[in-house]
């Protein structure tokens, strides 16, 4: 199955980064929540406030996959365990609020954040250091190019679905 879907996948990109965040994160988050007791949407939350302190549960969102709600229920779970600081208005007020993390989450941060780096490191050892650079500055661009085809499908992934659905022969 995994030489299939390597080498004979339409879509070989998607498998491949999906494939290895599967082998990334799985281990990772099932450490986290046997150890801490946290799970993948509230260690989430943590992890993204240590990288960008300030964030909001829509910033969170965005940069994450999670629904808003998932994150609500995360961040008051994380609240009431003290990891993160009661919420305050961000600059700007409206519903948005700046999340914290405190001293007791900058710490649990710091405890995992080593098991993180390692298991990167290892994902990376088949690559030369100019192999990861050049992976790095790739997988970047990507990223920031998402903005503009992520949130719909193009028209052509649709258009042969909107033929079977009105029984027009393609």
């Amino acid at each position: 199955m995994l030489e299939a879907k390597l080498w004979g996948n339409p879509c070989p990109f998607t498998f491949r980064i999906n494939y290895l965040a599967l082998l990334y994160n799985t281990p990772l988050y099932t450490w986290v929540q046997d150890t801490y007791g946290l799970k993948r949407p509230e260690y989430v939350v943590l992890y993204s406030l240590a990288l960008a302190d300030g964030g909001s549960a829509r910033d969170i969102s965005r940069t994450s996959g999670f629904p808003k709600n998932t994150l609500s229920r995360a961040i008051n779970r994380l609240e009431l365990m003290g990891l993160i600081v009661a919420r305050d208005k961000a600059p700007g007020g409206g519903r948005r609020q700046a999340l914290h993390l405190s001293t007791k989450g900058w710490t649990l941060f710091e405890e995992t954040r080593p098991a993180f780096e390692a298991q990167e490191k290892r994902m990376l050892t088949a690559l030369s250091d100019g192999e990861r650079q050049m992976l790095s500055e790739l997988m970047s661009k990507v990223v920031l190019a998402a903005q503009d085809w992520a949130g719909e499908l193009p028209s052509e992934a649709t258009s042969g679905l909107q033929s079977l659905q009105e029984g027009t022969p393609q």
